[in-house]
């Protein structure tokens, strides 16, 4: 019955966009935010223990308040705008390969503190978008770590080692796709990747919606 009232109320009145409270355009996200983004060329961003990574945008203005409402203030709604981001970046690779999608999980008790994984609803949208399968026990987050944020690159190596294990096994065969919402120094996507390889996983790509500075 709720869904019903939210879809009849969607026809009356018009959604402003989330970043700049505009009513000129109904959506998320108007034009002129839009062309506020920094999209990042459509090829390798990083080649992290063989495997591509790719990242969508430079993480600045739009994309920040999407990444840190998503994530720690329980904006759910702007998940669909996060894989919808991710989905375009992905047509314009042309994969052809059958992806099985994998979300970045975060430990127990980060979860039992903010109550949802953020890339978890991420990785549904996306998957409403590709029609690729989501697999969200194939890793699972064993160490409650430190905000990689606050940290130093050694800190941040030290602090992420050991993080990740395999969880329930699946196809080895299987293309997977790990995806995160931000990626710096590229510490947490090495350390999964190694994790996966280390159990025989290795058709491994990465994506991600943006990083705060290019790589060296």
């Amino acid at each position: 019955m709720i869904n019903v009232l939210e879809k009849l109320l969607s026809l009356i009145y018009i959604q402003p966009c989330y970043f700049c409270g505009s009513s000129e355009f109904d959506g998320l996200i108007c034009p002129h935010c839009l062309k506020k983004i920094n999209f990042l060329p459509i090829s390798v961003f990083k080649k992290i223990l063989n495997c591509d990574v790719y990242v969508c945008t430079i993480y600045e203005d739009v994309i920040k308040t999407l990444i840190l409402d998503l994530k720690y203030h329980h904006q759910k709604k702007l998940a669909k705008l996060h894989a919808r981001l991710m989905f375009d970046y992905l047509k314009q690779l042309n994969f052809k390969e059958d992806y099985t999608i994998i979300p970045v999980p975060i430990h127990k008790n980060r979860q039992k503190e903010r109550k949802y994984n953020h890339m978890d609803i991420v990785a549904d949208e996306l998957s409403r978008l590709t029609k690729f399968e989501v697999n969200k026990t194939l890793l699972k987050r064993i160490k409650d770590t430190q905000k990689q944020y606050k940290l130093k690159r050694s800190q941040r190596i030290l602090n992420l080692k050991g993080a990740f294990a395999v969880n329930i096994e699946t196809d080895k065969n299987k293309h997977l796709l790990i995806i995160d919402d931000i990626t710096s120094t590229g510490i947490t996507l090495k350390e999964i990747i190694q994790t996966l390889q280390n159990r025989g996983y290795h058709n491994i790509t990465a994506l991600t919606l943006a990083t705060p500075d290019i790589w060296n």
